[in-house]
């Protein structure tokens, strides 16, 4: 297990979804889980061009039945850019989920911390016995875990944002 520190409250369970509500999730954190580990961030080319942003912030849910589907999946559908993996997207609204392991033996999900809900992201309406004031982003998002594909960054613009600095930056996926 990584250092969690400086990762501030951290939750049991967090929601969140598209931006038409058609597809929810909800996904359960086993009491071990490595707050520091898990989170991420990628500059490769699919995530940008999938993100249209400059990099993904994602967190690593492991095992992958930690993740579950709370609606109904009918407006789901998964993009594969690659062998490795696919992106789970909803055909209403456009928003992506994350990135889901499709290589046999890889038994985790990464969601885009970006569809996280506003309350556990950073406590917009929290009344503090759920859901601290602040949200659990710095738990989700804290720039300990591995940078992925830093060969890619974008000189004077991603390679230094200091979330993209505070852990290993790899080069390479």
């Amino acid at each position: 297990m990584s250092q969690n520190l400086n990762v501030g409250p951290t939750p049991k369970t967090i929601e969140g979804g598209c931006l038409c509500g058609a597809l929810r999730y909800r996904a359960d954190f086993p009491p071990d889980h490595d707050w520091a580990d898990n989170s991420s961030t990628c500059q490769c080319t699919q995530c940008r061009k999938n993100l249209s942003s400059l990099f993904l912030a994602c967190h690593r849910i492991k095992p992958a039945s930690c993740f579950q589907w709370t609606t109904d999946t009918s407006t789901l559908k998964h993009y594969r850019a690659s062998k490795l993996a696919s992106r789970p997207f909803c055909i209403e609204c456009g928003s992506t989920i994350g990135y889901f392991p499709a290589v046999e033996g890889y038994d985790y999900v990464c969601i885009a911390v970006g569809t996280v809900d506003a309350l556990y992201l950073f406590g917009e309406g929290a009344d503090g016995v759920v859901v601290p004031k602040e949200g659990f982003g710095r738990a989700l998002v804290n720039g300990l875990g591995p940078n992925l594909w830093c060969k890619n960054e974008i000189k004077g613009v991603t390679d230094n944002i200091p979330l993209l600095n505070r852990s290993e930056r790899l080069q390479e996926e």
